[in-house]
């Protein structure tokens, strides 16, 4: 990409969309096109043509989804599965059709059989059977996968996809009922802390593990493989490295000040018992994280603790 080249970041009010406008800002890119969900319905297939034959942006990058964590992937199946193949179809297709140079679609380590080997390579995609809670999710994700290397076979695209591991930074979700483990863990904590609580409910055994990356890493990744990166087939983005859910609880704790106890549900579901991805694909590319977890949840504390 030059410092000119027009580009579209779909979904640039979230997590990654947000921390991708950042990096993309910070490395001296000026020619950026972003629409809030007002401004472009992504599902609305002739609002996304419309858009696409009037903008043509050169490259885009994918990051617009419907996201949540357990409860929200298990009781908004049907909106998980219709919304996310609305948008990325819209996008890759019109994509397609004006000629974009270049389409990177960001998915989900989800993606993977719920008892793959670990750590999760990147053939292991379509393996096995997916973990039940998040399938509509994850059939949507790999759907764009295949999407995108389709494309690729069919009309020569340079679409390629990347799979984040579990982010967490700036602009997370912190609704408790529908945001994932490590945002849901900090707000729980922080809000014992302020209320003088004396135990925080955690959901599930404490068992799983779960592999975390700070969304500013994951940015950095994303404009790297835009770079570097020409190939079908999706590419595992995360630090390679995890955590059991008692352990991240007991960082969290550490981290927020919280002096009292913990109390594990096991009437509530874990997910997949690890979902920890094989990063060696990434590292032999030249890219690797530089935020370590402890330093990236500190950081994030102290942005959002006057927020709750």
């Amino acid at each position: 990409m030059e410092k000119n080249s027009k580009i579209y970041i779909a979904g640039h009010r979230g997590m990654v969309g947000s921390a991708l406008l950042r990096q993309l800002e910070k490395k001296g890119f000026s020619n950026i096109v972003t629409r809030t969900s007002k401004e472009l319905d992504l599902v609305d297939q002739s609002a996304v043509k419309d858009f696409f034959s009037k903008e043509k942006p050169e490259y885009v990058f994918l990051a617009a989804a419907r996201v949540g964590g357990i409860h929200a992937n298990n009781t908004y199946r049907a909106d998980f599965i219709y919304f996310n193949l609305m948008i990325q179809n819209n996008l890759i297709h019109s994509s397609y059709e004006n000629k974009a140079k270049k389409l990177l679609f960001l998915g989900s380590s989800c993606i993977y059989p719920k008892l793959a080997p670990q750590p999760l390579k990147e053939e292991y995609l379509l393996s096995g059977y997916l973990e039940p809670t998040n399938e509509p999710y994850a059939i949507a994700k790999i759907a764009g996968i295949k999407m995108c290397d389709a494309y690729r076979s069919q009309h020569g695209c340079n679409f390629i996809s990347a799979m984040p591991t579990n982010l967490f930074g700036p602009n997370d979700n912190y609704d408790l009922n529908n945001s994932h483990v490590l945002p849901a863990l900090l707000r729980k904590f922080h809000e014992a802390k302020r209320d003088k609580k004396s135990f925080v409910e955690i959901w599930g055994s404490g068992t799983p593990k779960r592999e975390f990356l700070h969304v500013d890493d994951c940015a950095e990744a994303c404009l790297f493989l835009m770079d570097q990166y020409n190939d079908a087939g999706q590419v595992n983005v995360g630090m390679g490295e995890d955590i059991s859910i008692k352990d991240l609880a007991l960082l969290i704790q550490k981290i927020t000040g919280y002096q009292g106890a913990m109390k594990f549900d096991p009437s509530k579901p874990d997910g997949t018992p690890r979902k920890l991805m094989d990063v060696n694909k990434i590292h032999s590319l030249g890219w690797k994280h530089k935020i370590d977890l402890e330093e990236g949840i500190r950081k994030v504390y102290e942005e959002v603790k006057t927020k709750f």
